[in-house]
């Protein structure tokens, strides 16, 4: 039996933004899914689930989400050309700002004891040098001579 694209739209929309999911992303608690960019940038100013209003982490809700990429394959291959457009638009984003473009990883053979090496996929883009960060937090205890806390 055929299924008309019309019929799942509802399951492969980000209420947030209204268009398909890109870098679906769910909400552990709740299971709730939109793309990765709406949630972040809804949960910049709320720590609740857009959906159900449920809160997803006291202080820190970025911590319960995960990327659905099996979601996220479903959503390619029934939506026409969709990765394509969505691959043209980050290129095109990061060769105007003259970043260079992530490049796919590519899966790497991993020795095993016995049997033929598996392979296994690392992150699928690599940060450009220009943004990789490095970040040094440091504890001082409260009063002096309480212990050599750093």
């Amino acid at each position: 039996r055929m299924i008309n694209l019309t019929e799942l739209t509802p399951y492969i929309l980000c209420s947030i933004c209204k268009g398909y999911f890109i870098d679906a992303t769910t909400i552990t608690e709740c299971l709730h899914t939109f793309c990765k960019s709406c949630i972040v940038r809804h949960f910049y100013y709320s720590n609740r689930c857009p959906k159900c209003n449920i809160v997803v982490h006291q202080t820190q809700p970025l911590y319960n989400i995960r990327l659905d990429r099996q979601l996220q394959d479903i959503v390619y291959k029934l939506v026409v050309n969709l990765e394509e457009r969505e691959k043209k638009q980050m290129h095109d984003f990061y060769k105007e700002r003259g970043l260079e473009v992530p490049k796919p990883a590519v899966p790497q053979p991993v020795p095993v004891s016995r049997g033929r090496p598996r392979k296994v996929l690392g992150s699928v883009f690599r940060i450009p040098p220009e943004l990789d960060i490095s970040i040094l937090l440091e504890f001082i205890g409260a009063n002096e001579g309480t212990g050599n806390f750093k």
